[in-house]
């Protein structure tokens, strides 16, 4: 199969009721995962810096515990500091609206990827006995393998968003940059989800080895798609179903070669 094909297999798979079965699944946990982490932060952090906010807007004086937590004394000081001149407390208004969105929408493409990671067995599993019933898996990973990816994943991300900070600053170059953490947990998580659960090491080794630049631009092409904000949601086993009909593609392709590893 070409790009084309594969991209059109991958979409009838998903539109099946099954996969749509599966979709719900990232969607609703990361749904109630944000909605709660929101609810959480707002019940005493943003409801009591919202209060400094209104009253150094209105020249009121701020009065803030001597118990509360140094964060939340830091950020009231900033808030003050913020709200006192009219343009800054609206600027400061908008700065929050648009950080705390984009900081949201990131967050749950990270949880959506994490949660259909461990659903990646049974898709792939299920296209396996309907689609490809000739192939026979060879999978390598187990769920502490993708436990551990996960955390090694994060780390590495977190790293990298901490070494790029300096290109943050720089017009144009900052937007491309800024992305980069998350393009690498994205990739990296997704193409071993699928892998490790189709592939022995040797298959993984002999295709990624020969493929690694299609799969990667398979899943930029994907990440940009999870940038549509909230798609990720419930288009996660998409991606999954996706990447497994490429990995099957190469299968039947080097049937020969791979039967022996």
């Amino acid at each position: 199969m070409n790009e084309i094909e594969i991209f059109l297999k991958s979409i009838r798979n998903f539109l099946t009721l099954d996969m749509l079965k599966y979709s719900l699944i990232p969607f609703f946990v990361t749904f109630i995962i944000i909605y709660s982490l929101f609810f959480a932060a707002a019940d005493y952090s943003l409801s009591s810096l919202q209060e400094v906010a209104t009253a150094s807007a209105n020249q009121q004086e701020v009065i803030i515990e001597d118990d509360a937590p140094a964060y939340y004394k830091w950020s009231a000081e900033v808030v003050v500091l913020l709200f006192k001149y009219s343009i800054t407390s609206w600027l400061a208004g908008f700065f929050i609206y648009v950080f705390g969105t984009f900081i949201v929408w990131k967050l749950s493409i990270i949880l959506t990827i994490a949660i259909v990671g461990f659903l990646t067995p049974y898709i792939i599993n299920k296209m396996n006995k309907k689609y490809y019933p000739h192939i026979k898996l060879k999978g390598h990973g187990t769920l502490i393998d993708t436990m551990w990816i996960l955390v090694k994943t994060t780390i590495v991300m977190i790293i990298l968003f901490i070494v790029l900070i300096p290109l943050y600053f720089i017009p144009l170059i900052n937007v491309f940059v800024f992305f980069i953490p998350f393009y690498y947990f994205f990739h990296k998580l997704i193409n071993s989800d699928v892998a490790m659960t189709m592939l022995s090491k040797d298959q993984y080794n002999f295709i990624y080895g020969r493929k690694k630049n299609s799969f990667r631009m398979k899943t930029l092409f994907l990440y940009l798609l999870s940038l549509i904000p909230f798609f990720a949601m419930f288009t996660a086993v998409f991606f999954i179903i996706y990447l497994a009909n490429s990995y099957f593609n190469e299968l039947n392709t080097n049937k020969g070669l791979l039967e022996k590893l």
